[in-house]
């Protein structure tokens, strides 16, 4: 994993795709060593606004040093990075956390989650998947609350796409563990970023089919960076420094083996 800094990038397109989630490529050099699953802190410039804003890295250009988020606006902080013109300079904090492991699908048939905002992080790791050549399969299924599929086209540049929708309106009825029932999907390796009842029920199906499975904890965090302790999630062991069972979703995370966490 690269250093992690603090730096200033500019914006250079911003879009809303969908109700209240926007879509912003910016200029950083820290994509050259972005993995699929970190994140970044971002800070809003709003002095009211104290805490940075965890916000998942969609898309890493490498080659020409642009990163992409895909976020939901859901309070002022993510309000006021709505706004933000072309050219707008930003304070990140990155590249944060540790992705998700790529090595774990070589050879296997692997299928990529993710609900809601926990889809933008499985646009990378289709993308990074396909051109390693790791996978002997890759599948995605993305759940979304209705009929605006944001990043679905992009997803289906690297792999199979499949859609559940809350209300109906595309896709099948449900959640992703719905379309997994209904097309008959099957993995050895599953690699999930959602909501918690959607995270436990990926642990539960891993146990019960002998799958593995990696699930990026989705948590609101404060100092991103290991310091404050305001993201532990339980773990199954114990922790060899505290020697209790938790772990930092920041630093040990946000990505864990499913099995590794209590949920």
């Amino acid at each position: 994993m690269g250093q992690k800094k603090k730096i200033k990038a500019k914006v250079i397109s911003q879009a809303e795709i969908a109700d209240n989630i926007y879509d912003m490529w910016m200029a950083a050099d820290l994509a050259k060593t972005a993995k699929a699953g970190q994140f970044l802190c971002i800070y809003p410039h709003n002095e009211s606004t104290l805490l940075p804003r965890p916000i998942s890295i969609c898309e890493a250009d490498r080659e020409n040093g642009k990163l992409r988020i895909v976020y939901r606006v859901a309070g002022k902080g993510t309000e006021e990075l709505s706004r933000y013109h072309v050219s707008r300079s930003i304070d990140i904090l990155g590249n944060l956390g540790n992705g998700f492991p790529l090595e774990a699908a070589e050879g296997k048939r692997v299928l990529l989650m993710g609900g809601g905002i926990g889809i933008p992080p499985m646009l990378q790791l289709a993308k990074d998947l396909r051109q390693e050549g790791k996978a002997a399969e890759i599948s995605v299924i993305a759940g979304y609350r209705d009929r605006q599929l944001f990043l679905k086209e992009d997803m289906e540049k690297y792999a199979r796409v499949y859609v559940a929708t809350e209300d109906g309106s595309a896709g099948t009825k449900g959640n992703v563990m719905n379309v997994m029932e209904e097309k008959r999907l099957t993995a050895e390796v599953i690699m999930a970023c959602g909501p918690m009842p959607m995270l436990r029920a990926v642990k539960r199906y891993a146990a019960e089919h002998g799958a593995e499975a990696y699930i990026s904890m989705e948590e609101r965090m404060a100092c991103g960076v290991g310091v404050c302790l305001g993201c532990v999630c339980r773990t199954v062991e114990k922790d060899a420094h505290s020697h209790v069972n938790n772990a930092r979703i920041c630093t040990d995370g946000p990505v864990f083996p499913a099995k590794d966490v209590d949920i």
